[in-house]
């Protein structure tokens, strides 16, 4: 019989130096999912708040997260794109309860502080106290200055009209948070044409905010679980495709070129190949090829530790994770055109955009799996997931049989919780 340490051990226990194997704990542990936070959400990293065109006029705001802390993204009255924590100064309570909106000013509904779009307290009721009897009582002591109790205010990047920001004054540049091979593929889509927002899905997912990662960096599944993607040919394991990571494994690109629906020697024998599966309505595959792809119909584009940047055929959106405990995390797609597009093509991304969501054809499937393996590790945490297709190491490749994305992104995870 195990002891009670095998069975419920208090560290990951990784084997060896290599990442193949991932022990259960790392996806169910509280503890590193705490220090998780502190050191890939809250330090030394860029995380996603937005796009410019979801607050394009001055005092138009978006509430949103970084890691499990509240942010807003804020356009003020000269224009500029302002992000600040969403607690105020005096009691800590999150005072913005709103999605979206437009606001002159943010004033906290409890004690009514109020602040500037750029987070400066400009106003703090009873601060000179009340007089009464002719004596003057209470009030703030008199060395108090609103300087010094503003709203936490981030660090902020934008880039293609995408808005990243930072808790820690001294990340690095965002460039060079995403290396030059990432950077490439990221103004390939953000290439500098005004977005046009088309609308958001929001769901929440009982599993590691870690698994979404994963999901988005392993090109062994999409072809197998996915009966849309391989029946239609839009991402299957016969297709031409390429797999590249920055410099530290911590990014990823998945890209492939779509190949011809139907019978293929690689797919036929695979379960999720529907030979006899037809669309009632085929404007769901009606895909145009457009000038900015450059040959590739899709790529996924992994920004550790908070987005996913999608471009499947003609669907573009951004998906961001929002851990919340270790077991869970929300995720929301932002799905968005050009201004430039025709009618034609909104509709066209609108369409295809229902291959993803929380009801998506395709991104339904995801969901399920990995809340279903959640489930399994919660109940194992002695035990290790195996990630050991195309070897045990970490490169790029020409190919999707492999799961080198995941091993990459674990070896960052390593060097940073381990260090």
């Amino acid at each position: 019989m195990s002891d009670h340490s095998e069975v419920f051990p208090d560290r990951a226990i990784w084997e060896g130096d290599g990442t193949h194997r991932i022990p259960f704990l790392s996806y169910t542990s509280d503890q590193l999912y705490r220090m998780e936070l502190e050191r890939f959400f809250y330090k030394g990293h860029w995380c996603y708040v937005g796009l410019e065109a979801e607050v394009p006029d001055p005092g138009d705001f978006k509430r949103t997260a970084i890691g499990e802390r509240s942010v807003i993204l804020v356009r003020d009255a000269e224009g500029e794109l302002n992000v600040v924590e969403n607690v105020c100064a005096h009691r800590g309570m999150r005072f913005c309860r709103e999605r979206h909106g437009n606001r002159k000013e943010f004033v906290c509904p409890y004690h009514q502080w109020s602040y500037t779009l750029a987070g400066d307290l400009q106003g703090v009721p009873f601060r000179r106290g009340v007089k009464q009897d002719g004596q003057v009582m209470g009030g703030m002591p008199a060395d108090f200055k609103t300087s010094d109790h503003g709203l936490t205010k981030l660090k902020v990047a934008t880039r293609g009209g995408v808005v990243f920001a930072s808790f820690d004054p001294d990340v690095e540049s965002f460039e060079d948070f995403l290396g030059p091979t990432i950077l490439g593929y990221f103004d390939r889509l953000f290439n500098g044409r005004k977005l046009r927002i088309l609308g958001y899905n929001r769901q929440r997912i009982p599993g590691n905010w870690k698994l979404m990662q994963e999901n988005i960096k392993d090109p062994y599944h999409p072809g197998l679980l996915h009966s849309w993607f391989v029946t239609f040919g839009l991402w299957r394991a016969d297709n031409k495709s390429q797999l590249r990571m920055d410099d530290k494994h911590r990014h990823a690109a998945m890209i492939s070129t779509r190949g011809a629906a139907g019978k293929a020697d690689q797919v036929t024998q695979v379960a999720s190949f529907k030979e006899q599966m037809q669309l009632h309505d085929a404007s769901f595959i009606d895909i145009v090829p457009e000038p900015w792809w450059g040959g590739p119909t899709a790529v996924m584009t992994t920004l550790f530790p908070s987005v996913i940047l999608q471009q499947q055929v003609n669907s573009v959106s951004t998906r961001h994770i929002q851990p919340s405990g270790h077991g869970s995390f929300d995720f929301v797609w932002t799905h968005f055109g050009f201004e430039d597009d025709t009618e034609e093509m909104t509709q066209r991304r609108l369409t295809q955009a229902n291959l993803f969501g929380p009801a998506g054809f395709v991104s339904a499937d995801d969901g399920e799996v990995i809340e279903f393996s959640q489930q399994a590790f919660e109940s194992k945490p002695f035990h290790r997931a195996l990630a050991e297709l195309g070897g045990r190491g970490v490169e790029d490749t020409e190919h999707m049989v492999t799961e080198t994305l995941i091993r990459g992104m674990y070896r960052y995870w390593r060097g940073v919780m381990e260090s």
